[in-house]
């Protein structure tokens, strides 16, 4: 029951992330095309810096932006924070329940790095804090005087993180870590940069001063930074689902890529909610970029662990009464697709990168085997192979009988 309620726990967790992060993503979007498509050219007799007329669910709105804050204080003001601070905080809860709960599977390879899982999540969070110093420190230098320069230093920055995190971790938890290590930035941004600049204005208001415009530029240029680093971060969270994004020795060089497409992708609609003409050439570089991707993804042997000798848990299940059976089970059924080679017509890479063609392999993922063959009938696909029903019992038998 254990290993079916963390199942179940993070399914929950990883849904309310998506949720989060799709009001986070949608707002941000919003705002961002609403700024760049306010009409600034009218004199406006609110003193607003510019205005447009929208229209959606039936309805008309009339939407004014105030380049530094209105002459009085509204008393019904709406911040937008909160979808920011729950998709960061439920991302940290999904990477602790797959990644440090289940750190010997997908976080530690030995062939890297060969310490212990709580060293592994040690790194992780250290990592993501020094990178939100890194950044911050950075844009507040003079280096940061000049956007184009700090964005490039950015980008930098991002690359080495991508080398870094495939030197120490598993290619799966490599990017997903370079996705939290952005992200973390992002969120960073709004919580200590964007929302207390704001507040600032909103206290000046208050007592009556005149703000000072120092606030919302230094604010716009963290909010231009969240908008141009979203669609990567989207990437990432998505990668660990494709062994032909991580699985390869050049994961790191197909990651720095992906920063680039998301920022032709952003230019594009930047450009358009401008009004200043639809930039299809941003689209062909695009495709270019991800063209690079699919080739480098293609140009090494896959970067699977190799069959290593068995510790921990993993032992205690290659030890089982009926493991000799459950190994012929898997290898009956599931070695087809889950192997080095898959011998599935069209299959590039295992599922998941899943490798079941030796007892070791079976062992070290008993888990997914419980879940996927035992307790759900989801593996294999019926169109592969058909697994008695007295076979399914066979699995929940095995893995029970060590885990309880």
């Amino acid at each position: 029951m254990t290993a079916i309620l963390l199942d179940w726990i993070e399914f929950a967790v990883r849904w309310l992330h998506v949720i989060t992060g799709v009001a986070w993503i949608g707002s941000s979007f919003y705002f961002i095309a609403l700024d760049l498509g306010l009409h600034r050219d009218r004199n406006l007799a609110s003193g607003a810096d510019g205005e447009e007329w929208q229209v959606h669910g039936g309805g008309f709105y009339h939407i004014q932006k105030y380049l530094v804050a209105p002459a009085q204080m509204p008393s019904d003001l709406i911040w937008h924070k909160w979808q920011s601070y729950s998709t960061w905080m439920s991302g940290f809860a999904l990477l602790f329940v797959v990644y440090y709960l289940g750190g010997d599977l997908y976080l530690i390879d030995p062939a890297k790095l060969d310490i212990p899982v709580w060293q592994g999540a040690l790194i992780s969070v250290a990592s993501l804090a020094l990178g939100w110093v890194l950044y911050d420190r950075i844009c507040k230098s003079r280096f940061g005087d000049d956007n184009t320069r700090l964005m490039i230093g950015l980008y930098i920055i991002l690359v080495a993180m991508a080398w870094g995190y495939t030197e120490v971790f598993t290619g799966r938890a490599a990017l997903i870590h370079l996705g939290a290590f952005t992200a973390t930035i992002m969120s960073a941004n709004v919580f200590f940069i964007i929302i207390p600049n704001q507040k600032i204005v909103v206290a000046d208001l208050i007592v009556g001063r005149k703000p000072d415009p120092k606030y919302g530029k230094i604010a716009k240029q963290r909010s231009t930074h969240n908008n141009y680093l979203t669609l990567p971060v989207v990437f990432l969270m998505l990668s660990n689902h494709y062994p032909l994004a991580f699985g390869t020795e050049y994961n790191w060089i197909i990651a720095s890529l992906v920063f680039l497409m998301g920022v032709t992708i952003r230019h594009f609609f930047n450009e358009m909610h401008s009004r200043r003409g639809m930039l299809w050439w941003t689209w062909g570089a695009t495709a270019v970029i991800f063209a690079i991707i699919v080739w480098l993804s293609t140009l090494s042997s896959w970067s699977y662990q190799e069959d290593a000798a068995l510790g921990g848990v993993a032992e205690r299940y290659a030890a089982a009464e009926n493991f000799d059976l459950v190994v012929d089970i898997v290898t009956a059924n599931c070695s087809m697709c889950h192997a080095a080679e898959p011998g599935w017509p069209g299959m590039a890479t295992p599922p998941k990168d899943v490798m079941l063609e030796t007892p070791a392999q079976i062992a070290a993922h008993a888990k997914q085997i419980y879940m996927q063959a035992g307790v759900s009938h989801a593996m294999p696909p019926p169109v592969a192979a058909y697994i008695y029903p007295e076979d399914r019992a066979e699995l929940v038998r095995w893995f029970e009988s060590v885990s309880g």
